[in-house]
């Protein structure tokens, strides 16, 4: 449990983070305020090869593994949420062609995606269907020269700006999860059937826009992803290596908010002695660094085991419920700290609470996780 990586990743790290340090963080207020990354920070963090991450250099990827990959994401995050938000969308949707596309799939689309060129999305999330993707109600029915699409999609993360959406469908209502199956749609060839909702006034995260959608198209044949049916076990796989990246995120979420805490207790002065001279601060200090360093080794235990190629469901499950559950309170307890001052936008503290709510819902809710677990040990 070394979580060793190699000299041309740790070079790439300190690359992401000096980029995180000099240029995200200090648009991270913009992104939020106007509830859009710029698109210039995208291109910016994409030419370093952060939008392929998680692809191998064969299919235009810088081909690093999970430890390294978990490492960029948590200071992507520390310097904007959002921004990591949109490049997570990103893997989500590129994973699933990775994971259940063709060879043929794969080539077409995933070096355009790793280069920035084009943008991805996932969409499974449906108004009556959140963590049990099962319960789906859009449906793709064969049609002469390729598939009908009909349903709605809720909470798709960089959906309406998106080049391609890879979209869950049940081909066969009557065999439940066994009959769903995946589709790469097009947005410039489906436009027409597609009908975007305006983005989803979120709470926080504002900087990247999830959106609901309508799809009611006609998509080739060739783009049903891989082999029909075989949708759902595409997904499941895609949300284990997401979750370790929601895990990412919260580390980031958790560094940052910590960082502040301790720098504001190291300078903020009462009755002539700094607030980490007092023992409540200080022990408020070492909870919020025992739950970021736990959440941490467990997140790179499961970026481990990912790149073992062993069954690390468990383990992301894990990992995000601890890094998810350590986010919310580090952040929280930075705020308090700084009292009054953290309740104020003049600080960064509320941006990282607000962020850091939806670790606990998306890609599974803590509910979702802790069913996976005990799941796990009882089976």
């Amino acid at each position: 449990m070394g979580f060793d990586i190699s000299a041309d990743e740790q070079e790439l790290v300190d690359a992401v983070t000096q980029i995180s340090t000099d240029i995200l963080a200090p648009r991270a207020a913009a992104a939020d305020a106007n509830e859009r990354v710029a698109d210039e920070t995208l291109k910016t963090i994409a030419e370093v090869g952060v939008m392929g991450l998680n692809l191998p250099e064969a299919l235009g990827g810088p081909g690093v593994g999970s430890v390294a990959m978990s490492q960029m994401v948590t200071a992507i995050t520390a310097a904007c949420a959002s921004t990591a938000s949109i490049v997570t969308a990103q893997f989500l949707a590129t994973d699933s062609i990775l994971l259940g596309g063709t060879d043929a799939q794969r080539q077409d689309w995933l070096p355009r995606a790793a280069a920035g060129e084009i943008i991805g999305s996932f969409g499974l999330t449906e108004p009556g269907a959140g963590s049990n993707p099962a319960e789906m109600s859009t449906k793709a029915t064969r049609v002469e020269g390729g598939w009908h699409l009909k349903g709605t999609k809720c909470f798709i993360t960089n959906a309406g700006f998106a080049d391609f959406i890879v979209v869950y469908a049940k081909t066969d209502v009557d065999a439940g999860h066994k009959g769903i199956s995946a589709f790469i749609v097009d947005t410039a060839d489906a436009s027409a059937g597609l009908d975007f909702n305006p983005p989803e006034k979120t709470m926080g995260l504002r900087g990247s826009p999830v959106y609901e959608f309508v799809i009611d198209a006609i998509v080739p044949e060739d783009a049903l992803l891989g082999v029909e049916g075989e949708g759902f076990t595409t997904a499941m796989r895609v949300l284990d290596r997401g979750r370790i990246e929601v895990a990412a995120m919260s580390l980031g979420i958790s560094k940052a908010a910590l960082d502040a805490a301790v720098d504001w207790a190291g300078q903020r002065r009462i009755s002539g002695k700094p607030l980490d001279r007092l023992q409540g601060i200080a022990f408020k200090l070492a909870d919020m660094y025992t739950k970021y360093r736990s959440a941490w080794l467990l997140t790179m235990d499961a970026a481990e085991q990912r790149d073992a190629e062993v069954d690390f469901t468990r383990s992301s499950a894990t990992a995000k419920l601890a890094a998810s559950e350590a986010a919310a309170f580090i952040a929280d307890e930075a705020l308090q700290i700084h009292g009054g001052y953290g309740f104020t936008r003049d600080f960064p503290l509320e941006r990282y609470v607000r962020d850091a709510r939806i670790y606990r819902i998306y890609e599974g809710s803590s509910e979702i996780q802790r069913t996976i677990i005990a799941r796990s040990l009882t089976a």
